[in-house]
C-alpha cells in the first residue's frame, strides 16, 4: 500500500480510517489522543437492542453520537475477521457472539478497525490515550489489550470533575470519565511531573505529617522511606518536590462562563490535554487526534511546542478548529486537506450536504459558526434568527465588542435575501452584514447592498460597506470582508491613524 508523506500541522477533513491509511506512514506518530463520540446517555436497553440494519450510514454525524449496525458496520466487521491479525479476528468475532448486532457492537467494530491503524502509525516509543466513559470502557479495554498487548497497559486514569449532585433514586451521581493509557512498547516517552503545594498548611494537612525544627531552626518532617524506615526531609525541599500526579485527576469541566467555551458539546478543558501531552511527549514530537472535534488536543499541542495532526468528519469541526487556532495563535501556519479547492468541489459539497457547505463557507471568512446543533438536526438557523456565523471586533475606546453577521446561501438567491439581511443587522444591532452566495448575485441584489450605506469606524477612521456580498468564487480567489481588523485594538487603531496623518503631513510639507 503506497502512502503519501506525513503532513505535520495539518487538519484533515474526512473519515479517519481512510485518512490514516492514505496519509499516515507506519511508526510516525509520538502520541495519540482520541475521544471517539458515543451516545452514553442512551439507555443500555437501546444500545444492546438488535437492529434491522436499515439505517442509511454507519457513521457519527456532527452531534448525533450514535453508531448503528448496518451495511457499513457489517463490511467493517467482515474486513476485521478476514484481514486483521488472527488474535484481533478472534476477539472481534467473540465480542459479536456475546454482544450481538446492535449499536454497541457497531461502535466497537468501527473502533477496532481504527485502533488497528492507530497502533500501526504509533512509534515504538509512543503512547495512546483513549478517552471514554463507563458505558463502553470495559469493552474498549478488551480491544486495546488485544491490539496493544496487556503488558503495554499503563493506567486507567480517572478524570474526576465537580458538578451539582442531585438526589438519585437508584444510583450515585456520575462525575468521572475514563482515559485508557497504553504504549506501543515498554520504552515509551514519559515525563512524570508534580503539582505544587499551595502552602505549608496544605502539605501538613494532606500528608498528615508533624513539622519539627532542628538545632539550626530549620523546619523538617520525617518521611516514610519504606521498609519501616523514616528519613529526615526539610520542609522547604518537600514543598518544592510537590505532589507527583497519580491516576485520579481532579480537573473541572468547562462551565458556561469559561473563556475556552466554544459551544461544542463534547469540548474538553485545555488543562486536561496539556497534562497528557506534557506527560507523554516532548517538544517537537507529533501529536495525532483522529476525532479532533473542536480541537482542544490540537490547541494544546500547538501551545506546548508539539507538531500535530487533526482529523474530523465534519466541516463544522474543521471550521471551529481554524477559528480557534487563529484566535489563540494569530501568526500560526497550518494546512487543511479535504476541503473544496475549486467551484466544482464547492458545488458538490453543497449538493451533498448544505450544512457542511455552510460551515466550510464560514471558515473562508474566519466566521465563528452559530447553531451547529440546531442546524444538524432540525435545519434551523443559528441561535440568532437568520444568522449562520459571526465575527467579533473592537474599534472604540469603550472596548465594546461589535459584530459582523454572516449568512450563507447555497441555492437560488434574490434581492429579497439582501433586504432580509439588512433587517437582521438592524434587529441584532450589528455593525456589518455579509452575504455569502454560491450563485452570482443579481444586479438588484448589488443595488440593495449598496443602498444600505456604510459603517464609519471610530477607531480606524475608515468607512466599510454596511452590507457586503461575497461569492464563493471570489473567496476561493482570496477575497476578504471589508471590516476593522479582528485582532486589532482601539489603541492600535488610534496609533495607525496618527501615523497616517503624520505621514501625510511629511509628504506635503
Amino acid at each position: 500500500m503506497s502512502q503519501k508523506p506525513i503532513t505535520e500541522n495539518t487538519l484533515f477533513y474526512g473519515d479517519n480510517l481512510k485518512i490514516l491509511r492514505e496519509y499516515i506512514p507506519d511508526e510516525s506518530v509520538d502520541l495519540i489522543y482520541l475521544d471517539p463520540p458515543f451516545n452514553s446517555n442512551r439507555n443500555y436497553n437501546v444500545l444492546f437492542k438488535d437492529e434491522s440494519g436499515s439505517e442509511s450510514e454507519a457513521q457519527i454525524t456532527a452531534f448525533e453520537d450514535t453508531w448503528h449496525w448496518n451495511q457499513a458496520a457489517e463490511e467493517t466487521y467482515d474486513e476485521l475477521v478476514t484481514q486483521a491479525p488472527d488474535h484481533v479476528s478472534k476477539m472481534i468475532a467473540s465480542l459479536r457472539d456475546f454482544i450481538g448486532t446492535n449499536q454497541m457492537m457497531a461502535y466497537l467494530v468501527m473502533m477496532a478497525a481504527r485502533l488497528v491503524e492507530l497502533h500501526r502509525v504509533l512509534k515504538p516509543t509512543g503512547s495512546l490515550y483513549l478517552h471514554c466513559d463507563p458505558t463502553a470502557s470495559h469493552y474498549l479495554k478488551i480491544i486495546l489489550d488485544t491490539i496493544f498487548n496487556p503488558k503495554n497497559f499503563r493506567n486507567e486514569i480517572i478524570w474526576h470533575y465537580s458538578g451539582w449532585n442531585a438526589r438519585l433514586k437508584d444510583a450515585f451521581n456520575s462525575r468521572h470519565d475514563i482515559i485508557l493509557f497504553y504504549t506501543k512498547a515498554n520504552s515509551q516517552v514519559f515525563n512524570s511531573f508534580a503539582l505544587p503545594w499551595e502552602s505549608e498548611e496544605e502539605y501538613v494537612k494532606i500528608r498528615k505529617q508533624k513539622v519539627l525544627i532542628d538545632d539550626e531552626g530549620k523546619k523538617y518532617v520525617l518521611s516514610d522511606a519504606g521498609g519501616g524506615q523514616r528519613v529526615k526531609r526539610y520542609l522547604e525541599e518537600a514543598l518544592q518536590y510537590g505532589r507527583p500526579v497519580d491516576d485520579v485527576w481532579d480537573i473541572d469541566k468547562l462551565n458556561n462562563s469559561s473563556k475556552e467555551k466554544l459551544g461544542y458539546p463534547t469540548q474538553k478543558p485545555l488543562a486536561l490535554l496539556e497534562r497528557i501531552i506534557q506527560a507523554s511527549s516532548n517538544p517537537g514530537d507529533i501529536v495525532l487526534d483522529p476525532f479532533c472535534g473542536c480541537g482542544t488536543a490540537i490547541a494544546a499541542a500547538q501551545k506546548l511546542g508539539r507538531k500535530w495532526i487533526g482529523i474530523d468528519i465534519t466541516h463544522l469541526s474543521i471550521t471551529l478548529q481554524k477559528y480557534r487556532l487563529r484566535d489563540m495563535f494569530p501568526d500560526i501556519q497550518f494546512n487543511v486537506v479535504g476541503e473544496p479547492r475549486d467551484m466544482a468541489a464547492a458545488k458538490q459539497l453543497a449538493q451533498d450536504n448544505r450544512y457542511q457547505f455552510q460551515w466550510w463557507a464560514l471558515s473562508l471568512v474566519q466566521a465563528k459558526p452559530l447553531g451547529g446543533q440546531e442546524g444538524s438536526k432540525t435545519g434551523k438557523k443559528g441561535s440568532d434568527r437568520g444568522i449562520d456565523g459571526v465575527i467579533t471586533f473592537i474599534d472604540d475606546a469603550y472596548a465594546k465588542p461589535k459584530r459582523v453577521l454572516v449568512q450563507v446561501k447555497s441555492g437560488h438567491v434574490k434581492s429579497g435575501d439582501i433586504r432580509d439581511l439588512v433587517g437582521t443587522v438592524q434587529r441584532e444591532n450589528a455593525t456589518i452584514g455579509v452575504f455569502i452566495t454560491l450563485e452570482p448575485p443579481s444586479r438588484d441584489m448589488i443595488t440593495e447592498a449598496v443602498s444600505a450605506g456604510y459603517y464609519d469606524s471610530p477607531g480606524w477612521h475608515q468607512k466599510y460597506p454596511r452590507i457586503q456580498i461575497r461569492t464563493i468564487a471570489e473567496l476561493l480567489k482570496g477575497a476578504k470582508i471589508e471590516m476593522p481588523p479582528q485582532h486589532g485594538t482601539f489603541k492600535q487603531a488610534q496609533k495607525a491613524h496618527k501615523d497616517e496623518e503624520a505621514g501625510q503631513r511629511e509628504l506635503f510639507s
